[in-house]
C-alpha cells in the first residue's frame, strides 16, 4: 500500500487550487504554489481521515499524469490508513481487530481513530500482526 496521490494545482483568481482526481472531496488552496502544496498534504490527510471516520473505502491512488504533482498525507494518517485498509480487506470489525491484536477493544478503536495520536511503534506492531510491514521512505 502506498498513499501517494496525484494532485492538480491550478492558478485561479490569484490563488492556487489543489484537487485530487482520486478523492473528489479533497480540495484546498494557497496564496502561492508552495503554500498550496503544503496545504495539499494536510488536505489529503483529512480526506483519508474522513473515509476512516465514515467507515468508507479509501480510494487507491492512480498513476500521476503529466502536469500533476504527487502528494503524501502525514505519516501517522498513512499508517492508520494502512491498518484500516488491511482490516477492511479481511472483513474485520474493530472488535475483531482488537482480538487479533490481543488488545482491548478501546485500544483497537484508538488504533483506527485518525484523531487519536497513536505512537507509530504501536501501529507498526498492529500492521505486523496483520501480516504487513511498515516501510518508511524519505524523498
Amino acid at each position: 500500500m502506498r498513499f501517494i496521490y496525484p494532485a492538480t494545482i491550478k492558478e485561479e483568481d490569484g490563488f492556487f487550487t489543489v484537487s485530487f482526481r482520486d478523492i473528489s472531496h479533497a480540495l484546498t488552496d494557497g496564496a502561492t504554489f508552495t503554500e498550496a502544496l503544503d496545504e495539499a498534504s494536510d488536505c489529503l490527510g483529512e480526506a483519508l481521515a474522513s473515509c476512516m471516520i465514515d467507515n468508507e473505502p479509501i480510494p487507491s491512488p492512480s498513476r500521476a499524469q503529466t502536469g500533476e504533482v504527487l502528494v503524501v498525507p502525514p505519516a501517522l494518517i498513512a499508517a492508520k490508513a494502512a491498518l484500516y485498509v488491511s482490516a477492511r480487506k479481511e472483513g474485520l470489525t474493530k472488535t475483531a481487530l482488537a482480538k487479533r491484536l490481543h488488545v482491548s477493544e478501546a485500544v483497537g478503536r484508538r488504533l483506527l481513530n485518525p484523531r487519536h495520536p497513536t505512537k507509530i511503534v504501536n501501529l507498526d506492531k498492529a500492521l505486523h500482526a496483520m501480516g504487513k510491514q511498515m516501510i518508511i521512505s524519505i524523498a
